[in-house]
C-alpha cells in the first residue's frame, strides 16, 4: 500500500475514486466505463502497463456489483450463462498473455469505426427491444462471438461490454435488459482472467486499484439498479450517447 500514501495527494485520490464511481455507473448501463478510468490513472502520471493491469483489478469489482443486481432480479440466467462465461474468461486469457506478440496499431485505428457502427446500430435497428425472441439460438455461432469479444477484452478492452450486449441482441436474441445482464457476467468473466494474470506480472497498483474499485463498486451498483427500474428507456439513449462519445474521443486520439 505505500504507493497509495505516499505517492499521490488527497486530490488525486478523490479524483480516482469520483472517476471510478462514474464509470462504474456508466458501465453498468452501457459499456465504456474505461474511457473514464484510464486517462484519469494516465492523468495521475502512473505507466501504461500498470494503468491497464490497476484499470483491470477496479473494474472487476465494478462488473461484480452489477452481475450482483442483475441477477438478483433475475436477470441473469447462470444455468445458459456459465458456458458462455466460462468461454470468455477462457479466452481473455489467452488474449491477455498474448498482448505481448500482437500489433495493436492498426487495431487501435480501426476500431473507433466498429464503436461508431454499434452505436448506429443501437439507435436505428429495429431489433433492439425490451422483449426476447422466441426462436433458438444457435450456440455455435454466440459462443464464438463471446470467445472473440473475450480475446479482445484481455488484450485490448474499449467497449467490450457493449460487444457483449451486441452479440446478445443479434446471435442470442435477447431483450436490451436482459442481454445487458448476462453481458455484465461474461464481462466480469474476462476482467477476472486478466486480473489474475496482471497480478502474476506484478503490474497492479493495489492501494490505488482498491481504492478506485469502492468507488466502481458503489457506482455500478446504482447504475445497475437504474438499468433495471428503466429498461430501455435509460439504456438504449446512454448506450448511443457513450458509443458517439467513445467513438469521437478514440478518433481524435488516433487521427
Amino acid at each position: 500500500m505505500e504507493e497509495f500514501i505516499v505517492s499521490f495527494d488527497v486530490y488525486m485520490l478523490l479524483l480516482l475514486f469520483f472517476a471510478a464511481f462514474v464509470a462504474g455507473f456508466i458501465d453498468s448501463i452501457s459499456g465504456g466505463g474505461g474511457m473514464i478510468t484510464i486517462p484519469a490513472l494516465l492523468l495521475a502520471g502512473i505507466s501504461p502497463l500498470q494503468v491497464l493491469a490497476t484499470n483491470k483489478l477496479q473494474s472487476s469489482f465494478g462488473s461484480f456489483s452489477a452481475t450482483l443486481q442483475f441477477y438478483k432480479k433475475g436477470y441473469i440466467n447462470l444455468k445458459s450463462g456459465i458456458p458462455f462465461a466460462s468461454i470468455a474468461f477462457i479466452f481473455s486469457a489467452i488474449g491477455t498473455m498474448s498482448v505481448q506478440f500482437i500489433q495493436l496499431e492498426f487495431l487501435s485505428k480501426i476500431l473507433p469505426f466498429f464503436v461508431l457502427i454499434f452505436g448506429l446500430y443501437f439507435l436505428f435497428s429495429p431489433n433492439i427491444q425490451e422483449i426476447e425472441k422466441t426462436e433458438k439460438i444457435n450456440k455455435a455461432y454466440l459462443s464464438f462471438a463471446i470467445a472473440a469479444v473475450g480475446f479482445y477484452d484481455g488484450f485490448f478492452g474499449p467497449g467490450t461490454g457493449s460487444f457483449f450486449m451486441l452479440a446478445l441482441i443479434i446471435i442470442g436474441g435477447l431483450g436490451v435488459t436482459q442481454s445487458l445482464g448476462q453481458a455484465k457476467l461474461y464481462n466480469f468473466s474476462t476482467n477476472l482472467a486478466s486480473l489474475i494474470f496482471f497480478a502474476f506480472g506484478g503490474h497492479i497498483l493495489w492501494g490505488i486499484g482498491l481504492l478506485m474499485a469502492l468507488g466502481q463498486f458503489i457506482g455500478a451498483n446504482l447504475g445497475s439498479r437504474m438499468a433495471i427500474r428503466y429498461g430501455i428507456r435509460i439504456i438504449k439513449p446512454l448506450v448511443v450517447g457513450i458509443s458517439f462519445l467513445m467513438a469521437t474521443k478514440l478518433l481524435y486520439e488516433q487521427f
